[in-house]
């Protein structure tokens, strides 16, 4: 630009392309569906290109997570209940090029659907995006304690659940104890 200030839309394309591959795995690991992970990290972006300017030198990606975050506990608290995928309408991990980490992750995908909505949103932040025990009960807007009891119960339920045969683990009803 002329008055030497780097360009808003160039800045937040650069960032885009960086933090999209996490930020849509946070998405996904949030909601499980891949459709419905694609609209929220849509959602997301959109509303962080809109606070691009306030952000100063915040942490985008930390901002952004936030609205993902806040954005699936709206639609969950709108809906009060998530549809499951029935085991037969997900792809076959068999069927796509035979690639043994795919399948590792859709059955972690699996296994994560079958936990509460809280202690998925916990164990997702907390071990699959490396947030601390702090940052993820600021994230989440709960105290450190019920981070770390949500987290070890949530770790406990998804352990028992990658424990089971392949394909078990979705047909548990979400929010169910053992």
């Amino acid at each position: 630009m002329p008055d030497g200030r780097a360009d808003p839309d160039a800045e937040f394309a650069a960032f885009v392309r960086a933090a999209s591959p996490e930020l849509g795995r946070a998405a996904w690991y949030l909601c499980g569906d891949p459709v419905r992970a694609e609209d929220l990290l849509q959602h997301a972006l959109l509303r962080t290109y809109l606070a691009w300017g306030r952000l100063g030198g915040g942490d985008p990606v930390a901002y952004t997570r936030r609205i993902l975050t806040n954005s699936r506990i709206d639609s969950w608290r709108k809906d009060r209940r998530e549809t499951l995928t029935a085991p037969l309408a997900m792809p076959d991990p068999a069927a796509d090029d035979g690639s043994a980490a795919r399948a590792e992750r859709d059955r972690l995908g699996h296994a994560l659907r079958a936990l509460p909505t809280q202690q998925r949103r916990v164990v997702v932040l907390r071990h699959l995006l490396g947030l601390s025990e702090a940052e993820t009960a600021a994230e989440l807007g709960v105290s450190l304690g019920t981070v770390k009891s949500t987290a070890s119960r949530g770790l406990a339920r998804l352990r028992d659940l990658l424990a089971e045969p392949t394909g078990t683990a979705t047909s548990i009803p979400e929010g169910s104890a053992r």
